[in-house]
């Protein structure tokens, strides 16, 4: 009998068979009784939260059918049906809510923030948008493997009100990318309504503005969904494309469940209720004799044993037990540095020049490696420091850049994902806040989240000297240090960036190399010819005496050298950091030591500069073996000036000889 509360959809079965038409069913039902378990769970106290996807099965299930096993989707909070469609065991998942082991994360992160390469899966991050960026670049590797793959990456219409959401689009699009971009409109965002977050009428309506097909779905119709949404992957595997996908829901419980729905207006409510996905089908079923009264009740008792089976097991296991070892070794990617030895042949480069070079070895070495960045294919960068990569490696894999900082970042991740490497180039330091989120959030956190390598080296033109102003003089390593997840590496000499640079690229884990831009046409040196590597974490001691320690890198490392030089009753160890994190810290403390005093100089500012982590750590390591205070001297605390007089006065440089002998008098 016909439920006649229900809005009857159109399903067109096309060439459907009812086997087909059964699993579409049997998998939407499936997260529809585990929500409803979970809801009593939560009213239980039994989980800590949960975001409902009811209502919206359709989209996830459908999608996730309509792609091949071995192909990615990046689901968000309401895509149960993405994770249960690919099969992930119940009790996984239940471990996974609960905060055990057998999860995916080990305790370190909640619902749906997990990835797992094993079901290629990449979960999503509390701030929505760097998946949408992140899939461009697994959707880049599929293109440059040539594989025939397609990517669906999943965003709700609160989410395309983000930067990243467009960044994302725009470049999919210039390349060419095999994505389809889900929007999930489901009518609010938390209780923001639609009318308040874009004022166009469709979604799908902006594909015009990025020259991309896009098209209107009704999320709520399983076999409009999934035919429509099959026919479309298969196409852009064959025919490579982005296609911009606007389904029509509704979010029929709160954005969490604490949140409830007042806001919702009751008729709205009831409108979306009678459209139910999954009761409509059913009843759609039964009429065409596809599905029997027997049949479904035999499915829900199956299910419903699945899931107190599985919950049963899962509260079962017992609680993480907190280990810091654990925890502090599960930051960084387990790396074994595999050292290659410098050749005998050198040739007199500057720093510019070794570090083209040892990309260009680098680019030979790994076949994956890919570079990114603005201007740096046919014109070689604002450095020309890829000049010539074109002609020698490609626009494949020396790639040209919209400005879009954030989701060329993304793009990097997702190239990690898919087993590739890359390198993007930052054109100027200063530039890196506009890829902030990505960096701290996305790369530095996802090896301890879900044991996925970041496998990215951000190049950072930095540094004052040559009167650039405000927005192209910073050294801002400061912000990058204080972030676990991250490695950062700081070269003065080019032998040291063409070895260090090597090794950056050999790195699973994030690096942030840092190079100077004061330095890069200044400084010369002889360097080894072939590729060679050095280690991460390993100071270099320049100068050696015994009546103080100067610890400095980057720039600093040069003007401290041209005092000693200078002042030949000076008897320092100089000791060059070359890598921020991992840090010498051996190497710092041993030299402090046995010279009795120390002063730390760096470029940057001085408030929250590692100076200030490098002296905490000397008088906490070395406070019986000083014979004055640790000295950190650091430039202004204000922004980096235009005219180059003030630029003077605001470096660090000025000051240091005065403070090193008024330390060596102490």
């Amino acid at each position: 009998m016909s439920n006649p509360t229900l809005k009857p959809i159109n399903y067109n079965r096309a060439s459907l068979s009812d086997e087909k038409l059964i699993q579409l069913y049997y998998n939407m039902l499936r997260p529809r009784l585990i929500e409803e378990k979970m809801l009593i769970l939560l009213r239980q106290g039994k989980i800590s939260k949960w975001f409902s996807g009811i209502g919206q099965e359709a989209i996830s299930v459908g999608v996730t059918m309509a792609l091949d096993k071995e192909e990615y989707i990046l689901p968000m909070h309401r895509n149960l049906g993405v994770f249960t469609t690919r099969e992930i065991p119940l009790f996984r998942l239940f471990c996974q809510w609960q905060g055990k082991a057998s999860g995916f994360t080990k305790g370190r992160d909640r619902s749906f923030h997990f990835g797992t390469q094993e079901f290629n899966i990449v979960g999503m991050i509390s701030h929505l948008g760097p998946q949408l960026g992140v899939a461009d670049g697994i959707a880049l590797a599929n293109l440059l493997k040539k594989n025939n793959k397609a990517t669906a990456v999943f965003t709700g219409e609160g989410g395309t009100s983000e930067g990243d959401f467009h960044e994302a689009l725009n470049v999919a699009s210039v390349w060419q990318l095999p994505v389809l971009f889900c929007i999930e409109n489901n009518g609010y965002g938390l209780s923001t309504p639609t009318a308040e977050q874009y004022n166009c009428e469709h979604l799908a309506d902006r594909g015009k503005g990025y020259g991309m097909e896009s098209h209107i779905i009704d999320g709520n119709n399983i076999t409009e969904v999934y035919t429509k949404v099959s026919e479309l992957a298969e196409d852009i595997r064959q025919n490579p494309r982005p296609v911009l996908l606007e389904f029509k829901t509704f979010r029929m419980r709160g954005h969490e469940e604490a949140s409830g729905t007042k806001y919702v207006p009751q008729e709205l409510m009831d409108h979306w209720a009678a459209k139910d996905p999954l009761e409509n089908y059913q009843e759609y079923l039964r009429t065409q004799g596809i599905l029997t009264e027997e049949k479904e009740v035999e499915f829900k008792e199956a299910i419903i044993h699945e899931i107190n089976e599985a919950l049963d097991k899962a509260y079962a296991e017992e609680k993480i037990v907190p280990d810091i070892s654990i925890e502090l070794n599960d930051v960084y990617k387990l790396f074994v540095y595999q050292e290659v030895n410098k050749n005998k042949e050198i040739k007199e480069l500057r720093l510019i020049d070794a570090i083209s070079e040892g990309l260009k070895q680098s680019m030979k070495r790994h076949n994956d490696l890919v570079i990114m960045g603005q201007d740096i294919a046919e014109y070689g960068g604002v450095f020309k420091i890829t000049d010539g990569f074109v002609e020698q490696f490609g626009k494949e894999r020396v790639r040209n850049t919209p400005i879009c900082e954030s989701a060329i970042v993304e793009a990097g991740m997702g190239l990690s994902i898919a087993g590739m490497k890359a390198v993007v180039e930052m054109q100027f330091a200063d530039f890196v806040s506009s890829g902030f989120n990505p960096i701290v959030n996305y790369l530095a956190k996802s090896h301890y989240r879900w044991n996925q390598q970041a496998d990215v080296v951000i190049r950072m033109p930095c540094g004052a000297g040559v009167a650039a102003g405000p927005f192209h003089s910073q050294t801002n390593e400061a912000w990058f240090t204080k972030t676990p997840g991250l490695k950062v590496v700081y070269p003065a000499f080019p032998a040291d960036a063409k070895g260090l640079l090597a090794t950056a690229i050999n790195d699973p884990n994030p690096v942030l190399f840092f190079e100077h831009k004061a330095l890069y046409r200044s400084i010369r040196q002889d360097v080894p010819t072939d590729y060679y590597t050095l280690p991460l974490g390993k100071a270099s001691l320049l100068k050696e005496g015994n009546g103080i320690t100067i610890i400095t890198y980057g720039a600093g490392v040069h003007w401290a050298l041209e005092i000693i030089e200078n002042n030949a009753d000076i008897s320092a160890d100089l000791i060059d950091l070359r890598s921020l994190q991992p840090l010498d810290k051996e190497a710092i403390i041993n030299s402090v030591k046995k010279t009795n005093k120390a002063i730390i100089l760096q470029e940057d500012s001085m408030f929250g500069g590692i100076a200030s982590d490098l002296s905490a750590m000397l008088m906490e390591e070395c406070f019986e073996y000083l014979d004055a205070p640790v000295k950190r001297v650091a430039s202004l605390e204000t922004p980096i000036p235009f005219d180059s007089q003030l630029e003077q006065q605001y470096l660090a440089k000025g000051r240091f000889e005065d403070e090193l002998k008024k330390l060596l008098e102490y």
